[in-house]
């Protein structure tokens, strides 16, 4: 049998570089609508009557107008997600009177912007930046969970409870014995992070976390983005998702504040 030439080989060779690329381009392009935040969640960036929305070096802050709160939210979002996505769910929060952050993660969390000191040195800036608050639930949805989580395991005096989103993390490190309270929200049609992921990390979190059942949400409706690939499409509408997923963190708040 006569073995290929150098000619062939090389032939082959660009064919395989040319579909890695086209693939790569296409991954992309299709990231980018499907990660991107809607016209609802861009506008949740002016603020209302009731809340004032002011951007930071890395960071959004939703202050409520009237509030003597000193507990406020400092939330994470998921990877490659579009941040202002989660706009519309922290708005909801500071309606509630409570202060609330959200952070910008390095490269949208993707390529190492989710590891190591730089996202957790971004939240603890922003919060340094409302001295009113004193005590902060830290929060995120996918990814940001994992981020969420370490910040939370400094054991940062003021870090006081932990909200996990849609999330199977943490799965490399465990926080059984962190002593904060700790709320896990999933939905029933999670294929990205399903139940059974999440409960096979359920070791890792305190045996007190309390667990937020949304009957027919799914991963992409916690925040206001396209649909992520990998998901199931949800049968709840996203304002009814967000509106329990907002409703959870409050009662956090709620807990924490007394």
């Amino acid at each position: 049998m006569m073995k290929p030439s150098r000619r062939l080989w090389g032939k082959i060779r660009r064919i395989w570089v040319g579909a890695g690329i086209a693939a790569t381009v296409v991954f992309i392009a299709w990231c980018g609508i499907a990660y991107r935040a809607t016209s609802a969640a861009k506008a949740a960036l002016k603020g209302d009557a009731a809340v004032q929305v002011s951007q930071g070096e890395h960071h959004w802050l939703f202050q409520p107008r009237n509030t003597g709160a000193t507990v406020g939210l400092l939330f994470y979002p998921g990877a490659l997600v579009d941040p202002v996505a989660y706009a519309p769910m922290l708005l909801a929060v500071a309606e509630s009177g409570y202060p609330a952050i959200l952070v910008q993660v390095p490269r949208r969390g993707v390529l190492g912007g989710a590891e190591g000191a730089e996202p957790l040195n971004r939240g603890v800036a922003a919060t340094l930046a409302v001295p009113s608050v004193h005590r902060w639930v830290v929060a995120g949805h996918s990814r940001g969970v994992e981020i969420a989580a370490r910040l939370a395991s400094t054991r940062a005096p003021s870090i006081a409870g932990l909200v996990l989103i849609g999330s199977s993390h943490p799965r490399d490190f465990s926080i059984a014995n962190i002593g904060l309270p700790v709320t896990r929200v999933y939905g029933t049609r999670d294929t990205v992070a399903d139940f059974e992921k999440q409960q096979a990390t359920q070791r890792n979190l305190p045996p007190s976390t309390q667990l937020v059942r949304i009957d027919g949400g799914n991963h992409s409706q916690f925040g206001s983005y396209g649909f992520q690939p990998g998901d199931w499409p949800a049968t709840i509408s996203r304002e009814d998702q967000q509106r329990q997923t907002a409703a959870a963190l409050v009662d956090m708040l709620h807990r924490i504040g007394g």
